[in-house]
């Protein structure tokens, strides 16, 4: 993102308010990457954006939390962050696809933004190495993150809002 900052919708408040909710598993990955995201917001948002950060257990369980937020009204985008790995007990791929979908779904049914920074690394091995590559890696996502975030809620400003349905007529 360029340093000029998009116009951003302001609620009552004047701030843009935005939750991060972020998986508990692998937190000391997960957290360089909302460290990442709540830096971006700030330096972005003018005035600094209001942040909650909503942590959870796993990657699994960040899609419900995303539309109990998204349905208070209280958000004006949501980001979730989590890193879902291959520990060879079950399908890293089914767990991913399903937060995506959950995600995605959450969208479009509330019209909340949603941003994913839910990762799934192909190779993932938890050794010193892996652990400083992804933790780089997630701060690096997490920027970009912010930065689709800031520009997404400008562009929606800048459309035209939905009108009422119109009335129908009684026969």
């Amino acid at each position: 993102m360029n340093q000029t900052s998009p116009s951003l919708p302001s609620r009552a408040i004047g701030r843009t308010r935005i939750a991060i909710v972020a998986s508990s598993w692998h937190g000391d990955i997960v957290d360089q990457g909302t460290a990442a995201i709540r830096a971006e917001l700030q330096r972005a948002c003018d005035p600094p954006a209001a942040i909650e950060t909503y942590s959870v257990p796993g990657a699994f369980e960040i899609p419900l939390h995303a539309r109990r937020l998204a349905d208070s009204g209280a958000f004006d985008a949501i980001i979730a962050c989590g890193l879902v790995v291959n520990g060879g007990i079950y399908r890293h791929e089914f767990v991913a696809s399903a937060v995506i979908d959950g995600l995605m779904r959450v969208q479009l049914d509330s019209g909340t933004p949603v941003f994913s920074m839910v990762l799934t690394p192909r190779d993932f091995h938890a050794h010193e190495d892996h652990h400083r590559f992804f933790a780089q890696h997630f701060v690096h996502k997490g920027t970009e993150a912010a930065q689709a975030c800031v520009q997404t809620l400008a562009s929606l400003a800048r459309l035209p809002t939905a009108r009422p349905p119109a009335p129908q007529s009684r026969s």
